[in-house]
């Protein structure tokens, strides 16, 4: 460890990203490899929208120009959003209600820095959950605090998680994380979760990662008037397929954002993220006509791996769906999910193996055919199923 650096930085590991050059080698060049393992979207951009992207790179970008620092336009493109798709008046939230991020992750950081920075709190997760929570709060020395899920449906321990509120603690806890819908569980929260949110004091900051709404049409940004230490997060990495050009926002009390505004960098978004993320605002109904394929081919993957009985496969409100190997007369007792894993990647097949599970991002009709056919063969290579 070089001897500048923080001592507690040694303890922890970083953030992981999913493979990408290595993965091709570690399969047949002819294999077609399937990238389930991010929770992106399955299709890209249409043709049209990136050829109308491409054009605004060459006719209205300027390289030697720093990007619009402000946000302005595109803040009012995402309240127009938010109140169209909550269903609420046009005029319930402004661009004075959002914030944009260069990703979820700046918008999460940033919330961290303006509450528990300095001692003065620790945060409270559940998990299995989100893991970039924990690794940013500890990247800035501030305590993470765990409660456990039920292990049935994945709901929060809330007996374990009140109890920790009202234990004294040195920082105390500040801020409470969820996700709705959960990763990598894809549960939404039930109305016990929602009434004990609704119950914690002002001096709580109450963030709910709402990464998925596009795939759950599930939102709380409607109780935001009622809850000024609420804040909600969401993407566009997901439905509006720009993973590569890292948009994130939150919307929150205007005071709230005013002091997002002042933690976060100047220009932190690049000026084709910002004119990206403008053009799938314009274009968003084009974009999300896709959502009820992918509802559709979630549950006919759902279906189709319930019918193996090594897996124990639970419902999802998102985009991708959480398995693991359950205790059944056909599954060899040395069997682990790991083993699992590995034969899918060997076949071409890259998903997430976390918490004991396997997460698995819900692909194009191709893609989750080849799944459905690549996890069978890697079960009965092994044995798992019955003969």
């Amino acid at each position: 460890m070089l001897p500048f650096i923080r001592s507690d930085l040694a303890q922890f590991s970083a953030y992981k990203p999913h493979p990408s050059s290595d993965t091709n080698q570690a399969v047949d060049s002819s294999t077609h490899i399937d990238r389930l393992d991010t929770n992106e979207s399955a299709e890209d951009l249409p043709p049209q929208l990136k050829a109308k992207l491409v054009w605004e790179y060459q006719e209205l970008i300027e390289n030697n120009r720093y990007p619009d620092g402000g946000h302005e336009e595109l803040k009012n493109a995402i309240a127009a959003y938010v109140n169209e798709s909550a269903h609420l008046s046009p005029s319930v939230f402004s661009a004075a209600n959002i914030s944009v991020g260069n990703g979820s992750d700046e918008l999460i950081r940033s919330l961290l820095i303006a509450s528990c920075l300095g001692g003065e709190g620790s945060i409270l997760v559940a998990q299995p959950t989100f893991s970039m929570y924990g690794i940013l709060a500890k990247t800035l020395g501030i305590p993470v605090v765990t409660v456990p899920r039920d292990e049935t449906n994945f709901a929060i321990d809330l007996q374990a998680a009140q109890a920790a509120m009202e234990t004294t603690q040195s920082p105390p806890i500040r801020v409470v994380f969820v996700v709705h819908p959960n990763s990598p569980t894809g549960n939404a929260l039930t109305n016990p979760e929602l009434a004990w949110l609704r119950s914690l004091p002002e001096h709580i900051l109450v963030v709910i990662d709402e990464a998925y709404f596009e795939f759950s049409q599930t939102t709380l940004v409607g109780e935001l008037a009622q809850h000024p230490n609420w804040v909600v997060l969401r993407t566009f990495s997901k439905a509006f397929r720009l993973a590569a050009h890292r948009v994130g926002y939150c919307i929150a009390h205007p005071d709230a954002i005013a002091i997002l505004e002042k933690v976060r960098l100047p220009y932190n978004l690049t000026s084709f993220s910002l004119a990206a993320a403008l053009l799938v605002m314009k274009n968003r109904q084009v974009l999300l006509e896709s959502i009820p394929q992918t509802l559709a081919e979630r549950t006919k993957l759902i279906q189709a791996l319930r019918q193996n009985p090594a897996l124990k496969v639970w419902d999802s409100a998102a985009n991708f769906i959480f398995s693991r190997l359950q205790a059944h007369d056909s599954v060899s007792p040395s069997v682990d999910i790991k083993t699992i894993h590995q034969r899918l990647k060997a076949s071409g097949t890259l998903v997430r193996e976390i918490n004991n599970g396997l997460r698995i991002t819900v692909g194009t009709v191709e893609e989750n055919v080849r799944t459905l056919k690549r996890m069978q063969a890697a079960l009965a290579s092994l044995e798992c199923v019955s003969h």
